[in-house]
């Protein structure tokens, strides 16, 4: 990532969703598509008020404006519509680490592996990384083929409070 950084004008687009990097304007409709079933698989839990959430989104503004970690915020092309957030962890190293959340009522679609898809093909040109870290819950079987369809492969397993994880290298999707 350059001097010029400019997060401001960084847009992704794909067959069905537009990709924009997380502003304060975003706030209240990530907020209100985050819920307990989405976050079981998750190491954190939902935000008990909007409030709460405020303390959260806004640790994650500087490390926007300098690359660092960046927070994807995934709207549908038809309605603009938040159907939540891609995550690019440590985004100025080798192997930078993607996460996501989808709203429940738009699961089984696959926004999940487009949005995922469209931030690692970016990321991948933008930033050229060696590869991806993908960590997710053992037991997210949905999850696991989004990685497993970049071509991920399980490096690692890890435990935490809620749940094992197994982690993927997908590859820069470039090379």
């Amino acid at each position: 990532m350059t001097a010029d950084w400019d997060a401001s004008g960084v847009e992704i687009k794909s067959e069905r969703l537009r990709l924009k990097l997380f502003t304060v304007d975003d706030a209240d409709a990530v907020f209100a598509a985050i819920t307990p079933a989405i976050t079981r698989f998750m190491q954190w839990e939902p935000p008990r008020s909007s409030t709460a959430f405020a303390d959260v989104w806004r640790s994650w503004l500087a490390p926007i404006l300098d690359g660092s970690d960046l927070h994807f915020v995934v709207r549908s092309l038809v309605n603009d519509r938040c159907l939540g957030l891609v995550g690019l962890h440590a985004a100025k190293t080798t192997c930078p680490e993607i996460g996501i959340w989808i709203r429940e009522d738009a699961h089984g679609n696959g926004i999940g592996r487009e949005a995922v898809a469209a931030v690692a093909g970016w990321a991948s040109e933008e930033l050229d990384p060696d590869c991806f870290e993908y960590p997710v819950a053992e037991e997210n079987m949905a999850s696991r083929r989004i990685a497993e369809g970049l071509g991920g492969s399980i490096v690692e397993t890890r435990f935490n409070p809620k749940y094992t994880s197994v982690i993927y290298r997908i590859p820069n999707l470039r090379r």
